[in-house]
Formats: C-alpha cells, sequence, structure tokens
C-alpha cells in the first residue's frame, strides 16, 4: 500500500500533466495566458518576469503560445541558484526579489511569482517583495498557499504549519516529516522551519490592494490565492 509520501509525491509531481498539482497549476494560468494574449496584440511582443520561478513550470504553457506571441521570459533567483543557459525565450539573472534594483518602473508588461512569496521571510520582506513586484510590471500574477488549508503545501504534512515554532523544529529534527525527511541538526531544522512563513488572505490582499484575489479550492477548502492586477496591462505600455 502507497504511503501518504508516495501519494504525495505522486499529486505534485509536475513532470506528470496528469497530476492533481499539474491540473491545479493549467487552471490557475488560465487568466495569465489571457493577459499575454491582450499585451501581444497591442505590442507584439510580450517581456515577463519570473521571480523565483523555473523554467520547468513553464513547460505547462505550449512552446508555440509563447513563440507565436513573441514572449520573452525573464527568470529571477537568488545567487546560490546556478543558473541556466539563456536560451529560447528565457533569460536567467540573479537577483533578489524583494530589491529588484536593477529594473526600472514598468519594465516589464507582467510580473509573475509561484509560490515564492511565502520564502521570502519576514512580513518586512514580504512588503518589499510585494512593492518590486507592483513597481516593475504593469501587470502581476502572484500565487502563495493559504495559511488556513489543513496540509503543508511543501513537506505535504496534515496540520504540520499550524504547531509551534518550537515544535516543528522538534519534529523536523526527530522524525522525518513528509517530502521533507528528517533533518539532521537543529540549526538545519531550524532554517527548515523558518525557510516557509505562510499567510492568510487578509494579509495577502493587503500586500496587493489593487489586486483581485481569486481562492483555489480542493475538496471545498482554499487551497491557496491568486492576486491577479491586469487591469490596462498594454494601454500604458510604451513601445
Amino acid at each position: 500500500m502507497a504511503s501518504i509520501t508516495d501519494l504525495a509525491r505522486t499529486a505534485t509531481d509536475y513532470t506528470d500533466g496528469r497530476s492533481i498539482g499539474s491540473r491545479f497549476r493549467a487552471r490557475r494560468i488560465a487568466p495569465l495566458l489571457s493577459a499575454i494574449d491582450v499585451v501581444y496584440r497591442e505590442r507584439g511582443r510580450v517581456e515577463i518576469i519570473d521571480i523565483g520561478g523555473t523554467e520547468a513550470y513553464w513547460g505547462i504553457v505550449p512552446t508555440d503560445f509563447l513563440d507565436a506571441r513573441k514572449v520573452g521570459i525573464t527568470i529571477v533567483n537568488l545567487p546560490e541558484v546556478a543558473l541556466p543557459i539563456d536560451h529560447g525565450p528565457f533569460m536567467f539573472v540573479h537577483g533578489d526579489g524583494c530589491a529588484l534594483e536593477r529594473y526600472q518602473d514598468k519594465a516589464f508588461d507582467i510580473a509573475h511569482s509561484n509560490s515564492v512569496l511565502e520564502h521570502v521571510g519576514t512580513w518586512s520582506n514580504m512588503t518589499r517583495f510585494a512593492h518590486e513586484v507592483r513597481r516593475v510590471a504593469r501587470a502581476y500574477f502572484v500565487q502563495t498557499p493559504n495559511f488556513w488549508f489543513p496540509i503543508e503545501p511543501h513537506c505535504m504534512l496534515p496540520f504540520f504549519h499550524w504547531l509551534p515554532f518550537p515544535v516543528r523544529v522538534r519534529l523536523l529534527n526527530s522524525l522525518p516529516i513528509g517530502l521533507w525527511g528528517r533533518v539532521e541538526s537543529v540549526d538545519a531544522a531550524v532554517r527548515l522551519a523558518e525557510s516557509v512563513q505562510l499567510i492568510n488572505k487578509t494579509m495577502f490582499a493587503s500586500l496587493f490592494p489593487e489586486a483581485e484575489i481569486r481562492r483555489e479550492r480542493l475538496l471545498m477548502l482554499t487551497k491557496s490565492f491568486v492576486a491577479m492586477h491586469f487591469k490596462n496591462a498594454s494601454s500604458s505600455v510604451s513601445a
């Protein structure tokens, strides 16, 4: 019989288009594809910044769709992440999503971020991250998991994120915790527990005040939120 961990791995296998995770992403990204169409009709090309993203994520979008709309995707990751060689629509750069000074205001048509906000650390960092998302692009699409969904979305263990911080550290250092397994040292357990800070809808909406906040539901429960702001995405774009 498959274990809970095995089932979690299967559900979040994004290389399998039939997995629950892949189907969620495909539904989630539909409004973004519509926004890309709008910008392309106005400009004849589309520039996207994907903060904390990966090339693999964009596998849910047909290559023909990106090519036909002349989409360029700049993927920004922290310096400790090894960068692939630029190719196709992708450009890879090092940067901090909380401080994107290298880019001017509205340098991009669309800013995109999927399950990154919860990893930037403190509320102060989240505020800086949201500010940069709203500053560097005319439109944005940001997703983050919901604190009140009962399954922690990274280790895929029910209720783990609701436990007090010291309890989470102790468990991480003592037992195999879902997809994370067992962490060998207290220091590593603290750092792992600190690396994920889930928030609720009220907090998320306050970071993106002009956005439409959509709920993604699983079994009638809100699994995650998406902040979308596409109004006038192309009308203010200069040639």
